[in-house]
């Protein structure tokens, strides 16, 4: 595999362009943790070595055997993609406001805005909804920037303004704006979309429909080509209540059960979380996963495990919300770098 990082990134010469970005880093990082133990959450440190990596459809994971003394004293194991599941198992402790910033392991992934190792910020509120995790984004990226000494989020010639008024847009509402696409029309039944709706209305746009797609990619096709390029755009965007299809691990939202508590935060066109009101309910959340597993064998030949004491936890967990934040593209946002790898300290290199 060819390495794309940066030959002897570690020399002085190469190494110094980067100190602004990293320094930037630090105070965001610094800001950050002081934000949340104002605000009265504890930090908590979790595994990364987990029995489940997380069961994201299209997340691989990186595996590992855990070996004890005895030769036959051996179990596969994984790096985490999130640390959610278990941080979860702590809400359903007793801890009832928690952060974690920690790293994370996605195989598979590695771009401008992708590493396979990488910072995520994630936290949970007890008695809260997904919207008191929207007022939470507005207050962190705000403080971050006022620490860092920025009045702009800039990416590659775009920025936004976090300042002004943030903008919340639904999914059903953005696919018919910038798509002219009714989405839910095409889930009357909302656990199980029909496919060849939303590919009629896909095609009828001038997207390409292959054999093959399912609902799911078509989604993701019109996302990625119609809707994603106007997100987090002079302010940043709060993308929410996504289809229950779509939202493993949130609940339904109240009065309309064909959408779930969830969002994701765009500045200046990149993903910068994911959030969820958190569903509690263990069947269903079973259901879900192994629809998922499912799904994941089907595309790629393989299924993780579902973590049983996670689903023997729910039950004891409280209502609440949760939300995985990228530290790293929020500092490269923050900081105006170009690529993530310009806030690592060091890459993972491949040879």
């Amino acid at each position: 595999m060819r390495s794309p990082v940066q030959p002897n990134w570690w020399h002085p010469d190469h190494f110094s362009r980067k100190r602004p970005y990293l320094a930037v880093r630090q105070t965001v990082m610094r800001s950050l943790r002081r934000w949340f133990e104002d605000h009265g959450f504890d930090e908590v440190e979790t595994p990364a070595l987990q029995v489940s990596p997380g069961l994201e459809v299209h997340l691989m994971a990186f595996a590992t055997d855990l070996v004890g003394p005895h030769p036959d004293d051996r179990r596969r194991l994984y790096l985490h993609t999130s640390p959610e599941f278990t941080m979860k198992k702590l809400l359903a402790a007793g801890v009832p406001r928690l952060f974690q910033l920690s790293h994370v392991y996605r195989n598979g992934e590695r771009s401008g805005t992708h590493h396979p190792e990488f910072a995520m910020l994630e936290w949970y509120r007890a008695g809260a909804g997904y919207r008191d995790l929207m007022d939470d984004c507005i207050a962190l990226v705000r403080a971050a920037c006022i620490a860092a000494g920025k009045d702009r989020l800039r990416f590659r010639g775009l920025q936004c303004d976090p300042f002004a008024d943030w903008r919340v847009l639904t999914v059903q509402d953005a696919f018919l704006h910038y798509a002219g696409i009714d989405l839910l029309a095409t889930a009357p039944d909302p656990l199980r979309p029909d496919r060849e709706l939303l590919a009629n209305a896909v095609r009828r746009i001038g997207i390409r429909v292959a054999d093959s797609d399912t609902w799911e990619d078509l989604f993701f096709r019109v996302s990625l080509d119609r809707i994603e390029p106007h997100l987090g755009m002079d302010v940043p965007t709060f993308l929410s209540d996504y289809p229950v299809s779509m939202a493993a691990l949130a609940r339904p939202k109240p009065g309309d059960p064909r959408v779930a508590e969830r969002f994701e935060l765009y500045g200046c066109g990149v993903e910068l979380a994911n959030a969820f009101g958190e569903l509690t309910d263990p069947v269903l959340q079973r259901q879900r996963f192994e629809a998922d597993m499912a799904e994941k064998e089907r595309l790629y030949g393989e299924r993780y495990p579902i973590d049983e004491e996670f689903l023997a936890a729910l039950p004891l967990m409280p209502d609440s919300a949760g939300i995985a934040l990228g530290f790293d593209r929020l500092a490269m946002i923050i900081a105006g770098a170009e690529r993530i790898d310009d806030v690592l300290w060091a890459p993972v290199v491949t040879a």
